[in-house]
């Protein structure tokens, strides 16, 4: 009998869901709509019955638990609470609705915070005691390890760091919070496509990207531009470094990492990010930190990472 935990990745198009074992090795993984389901207690039962399924399939197996990771997802509460992406509004009870379908654990958090737990279970830092991982996709996520335990504040939501001021000059996009200058604005998938649009307007100079619309246009677009030598593609990628790396020198002063891993689409553009930001962060760094903190990319197996985080929380114990 394989003793396995299901590893569940809630987007706001899809939701991803995969069978963990105690290794990190995913046995078997599944997909659902997240988008046609207006009726969140519709959503969870299916969920539930496809990764029941699945397990059925396998055969010799045994289900220990339920790893959720979702946007604005509450470890106290168990609860999803206001996800601006999702078709559920407001706060949604996730564990108590799960719990209709089984007596597992089920543990819920967002998914930057599963993502920390994932590297320090299966990942690169899982000698480490003090590291911060850094999500970049469609907005910035962050999840906090201080002492071997993840940062969730006295409410669960500890840890915004994409929502802190970009600072350094930067106040003058709107965030979809409601807020002004937010980091996530400048880095991330969507941050990246600002810049680069901002650049294009203020630039006339040739550039491949030049007629692709807002909402046509990519960061993998931007990246693949950028490798092919386009210099306002190469711009883009500067910046996003340069504004990465200044706010990553504030984090490193608040909790003295040993390392701050990268995580997510974005972070897939290697050099072309992780240049900038390391260049950024070391120049604005205080004397007493400079030289000691690595700048990594996940540890975590590109197409899995997100399955293998939420996973790890049933696998991770106290950690969590």
């Amino acid at each position: 009998m394989i003793d396995l935990a299901a590893g569940i990745d809630i987007g706001g198009t899809n939701t991803v869901f995969g069978l963990v074992d105690a290794q990190g090795r995913i046995h078997g993984s599944g997909t659902i709509k997240t988008s046609s389901f207006k009726d969140v207690e519709e959503f969870v039962s299916a969920l539930y019955n496809n990764i029941s399924e699945e397990a059925l399939r396998k055969g010799n197996v045994r289900l220990t638990g339920f790893g959720i990771g979702a946007p604005m997802g509450n470890i106290n509460k168990g609860s999803i609470e206001h996800a601006a992406g999702l078709p559920w509004k407001g706060i949604i009870h996730l564990a108590d609705i799960f719990r209709k379908h089984t007596a597992l654990p089920v543990i819920v958090t967002n998914d930057a915070n599963a993502a920390a737990i994932g590297e320090m279970v299966f990942g690169d830092a899982k000698a480490m005691t003090d590291f911060i991982v850094i999500t970049l996709g469609t907005g910035l996520g962050s999840g906090i390890v201080v002492n071997g335990r993840l940062v969730y504040g006295h409410d669960g939501f500890a840890g915004e760091l994409g929502h802190t001021s970009a600072g350094h000059g930067f106040a003058d996009r709107e965030c979809g919070c409601g807020k002004m200058g937010c980091l996530e604005t400048y880095v991330s998938a969507t941050g990246l496509k600002r810049t680069l649009i901002h650049l294009l307007a203020d630039d006339l100079q040739q550039c491949s990207l030049r007629n692709v619309s807002f909402n046509d246009l990519t960061s993998e677009m931007i990246y693949n531009a950028a490798t092919e030598g386009d210099k306002i593609a190469m711009e883009a990628f500067r910046l996003t470094g340069n504004v990465l790396g200044a706010s990553l020198a504030d984090f490193v002063a608040v909790t003295s990492p040993e390392a701050i891993f990268l995580f997510g689409g974005v972070a897939r553009a290697g050099k072309m990010l992780f240049d900038p930001v390391r260049e950024s962060m070391e120049m604005n760094l205080l004397n007493i930190y400079r030289g000691k903190v690595k700048l990594l990319p996940s540890g975590l197996e590109a197409g899995n990472a997100a399955v293998l985080g939420a996973g790890s929380l049933v696998w991770s114990g106290n950690l969590v």
